[in-house]
């Protein structure tokens, strides 16, 4: 039988193995095609609520309307393809760094800081996976609304004992995450994720002020998300409960509606900027 300790360095051999594969330079350039894809994503989401800002309705102000766009354009099956599988490589990519980290977790001293890192890259991954799941589906035809979506989820759930606890759970955690991604852009932690060595010294002041304009803008539309969901749980009406579109339709039905929907609008599209330059220095280690 083989001692602890050999069994550890067998996990470790197989672990740095993986490590490789995350490492290739291969995967390296596909992450970043994704990366890119993650990037125009988001100048299409801008673009689509500066049009809901004006009352030209369009596609949803959101990633499925994002995709739709792509999707309507010319040679968009091909175009949704590829955005599925680069961002199914930045997903992998991203998550790939958990193996650099998980030896910190056998340390009682790392752990804590270690467990950390491990769900922010993984956090990544998740939703980065996600969206290229989403591409595919929408590349073989297989489309859906986002927002519909999770009224639907929001009804099921409710219908369920204790679902109206697990909506207000879900939803305290969308309003978390739009306060961290607050937090990001003011203190500029996203910084992390941009390798600054590789980038120009004159560009990176460009590249956290449009990183601090984009987390701003994204932080204040995913916690109102999470805001109307709460709202759907607290009042059992499911049509509150609405994603990123009906986040930015809420926010152009109030006075000035239009101006503060056109600067979030601006902010998204500065968050695809920054997201492009990120796709030319990337760095997924986010604690470096």
């Amino acid at each position: 039988m083989p001692s602890p300790r050999s069994l550890l360095d067998r996990v470790h051999g197989v672990v740095e193995r993986a490590r490789t594969v995350t490492d290739h330079p291969v995967l390296t350039h596909v992450a970043r095609v994704g990366l890119i894809a993650y990037g125009a994503m988001h100048l299409l989401i801008g673009y689509l609520a500066v049009r809901l800002a004006f009352r030209l309705r369009g596609a949803d102000a959101d990633q499925t309307g994002a995709l739709q766009t792509v999707a309507d354009g010319p040679g968009g099956r091909v175009l949704l393809w590829a955005i599925g599988l680069g961002m199914l490589a930045l997903a992998l990519w991203q998550g790939g760094e958990v193996l650099l980290w998980w030896r910190g977790l056998l340390d009682r001293a790392r752990r804590l800081r270690t467990a950390i890192v491990c769900v922010k890259c993984l956090a990544k991954a998740a939703v980065y996976a996600l969206l290229g799941i989403t591409a595919l589906l929408f590349g073989v035809g297989l489309e859906y609304e986002a927002d519909e979506r999770l009224a639907d989820l929001t009804d099921e759930a409710l219908e369920i004992p204790g679902g109206a606890a697990l909506v207000f759970v879900v939803a305290a955690g969308v309003v978390a995450v739009g306060l961290y991604t607050l937090v990001r852009g003011f203190t500029g932690g996203f910084m992390r994720d941009i390798d600054l060595p590789a980038a120009p010294d004159r560009w990176e002041p460009l590249i956290e002020g449009l990183g601090r304009i984009g987390y701003v803008a994204k932080g204040i539309a995913f916690g109102l998300v999470g805001v109307l969901l709460w709202r759907a749980a607290a009042s059992a009406d499911v049509s509150t409960a609405t994603g990123l579109d009906g986040a930015m339709t809420a926010i152009a039905g109030v006075a000035a509606g239009p101006w503060l929907l056109t600067a979030i609008a601006v902010g998204f599209a500065a968050f695809g900027v920054y997201a492009l330059a990120r796709a030319r220095y990337p760095d997924r280690d986010p604690s470096s």
